[in-house]
């Protein structure tokens, strides 16, 4: 069981948070359960709520949880840190047709989530993470759950911004029983690095599916995408879609990893095997590039489309 850090602990990182900044900087501010939204969310005050938080800590600022508990729903429209301390989880759960966070933060704006736990609680009709617009997006240490929805909506984090370029680093991180569990869907131009994620039980594991006329740059490492019924990883969509998959298992799904559209897959030292596909080249001219590292094997079907597979071998 997680519990609460020690209050000595944190209270240093407050004198030294504070230690030279004006009397009325809030570049630090807290909640607790034993908070209230009308406090100052200082230390020795906290708020209840994320939201509240996020409305008093100064743009590029940071919210920490000081205990563990439900701090709620929260719309981010600045440059902010959201973190939950070691031994403290700070959760969010979604109401129906409520996303647990919404990010639309401008142009220049970071936006980093930490040690986060969002569970959608089944009941369909929301997002774990949805960004919208911002600079980046850094998401690490976090559980994003049961968001699953029929027939759309439901995906832990949706990266889905409509203007500029995005980057996006998701790390140490789990996506489970979400209709998608990652989807990197930029409308212009982003890039994306995946590692140490462990996507299971969704529809779809990880998808990076530019829109329409977009591109996408992405890297997916040290990861596992298992027993997600449709595909594991799905590349596909867009202008131009480059993926590198290194040191990755993909097991139990429908299809291991599936390329469509203009899409360039380099696959190292990774293992495909007890899918229903192992892997899947759709319309010309899609290409995986592999290196002789990998192994692909005991799936219903190993290798399956008719485009290019380039390389000295595939297992």
């Amino acid at each position: 069981m997680r519990t609460a850090i020690p209050l000595t602990m944190l209270a240093t990182a407050l004198a030294c948070s504070f230690g030279t900044a004006p009397a009325n900087a809030r570049a630090r501010v807290f909640v607790a359960s034993y908070g209230n939204d009308s406090n100052p969310c200082t230390f020795g005050s906290p708020c209840k709520t994320f939201q509240q938080a996020v409305n008093a800590v100064d743009a590029g600022g940071e919210v920490s949880a000081i205990d563990s508990a439900g701090f709620g729903s929260i719309n981010i429209t600045k440059a902010v840190t959201i973190t939950s301390p070691e031994g403290v989880e700070a959760g969010i759960v979604a109401s129906a047709g409520v996303d647990a966070i919404d990010i639309n933060a401008g142009t220049n704006d970071a936006v980093v989530l930490r040690g986060l736990t969002l569970n959608g609680g089944g009941v369909g009709g929301n997002h774990g993470i949805v960004f919208n617009s911002g600079a980046s997006l850094t998401v690490a240490n976090c559980a994003v759950q049961n968001f699953a929805a029929i027939n759309g909506g439901g995906i832990g984090i949706l990266i889905q911004p409509t203007s500029g370029t995005v980057t996006f680093v998701v790390t140490n991180t789990t996506v489970s029983n979400n209709w998608i569990g990652i989807d990197f869907h930029p409308e212009i131009n982003g890039s994306a690095n995946i590692d140490h994620v462990v996507a299971t039980g969704n529809q779809d594991g990880i998808d990076i599916s530019p829109h329409l006329s977009g591109s996408a740059n992405a890297a997916i490492s040290n990861s596992i995408s298992s027993n997600n019924t449709e595909y594991g990883i799905f590349v596909g969509f867009g202008s131009a879609v480059t993926i590198s998959v290194d040191n990755t298992t993909l097991n139990g799904n429908g299809y291991g990893i599936a390329a469509d559209q203009p899409a360039r897959v380099m696959l190292s030292r990774s293992v495909i095997q007890g899918n229903g596909t192992g892997t899947f080249n759709g319309t010309s001219p899609n290409t995986f590039y592999t290196y002789g590292n990998n192994l692909i094997d005991l799936n219903g079907t190993n290798f399956s489309g008719g485009a290019l597979y380039s390389g000295v071998t595939l297992r």
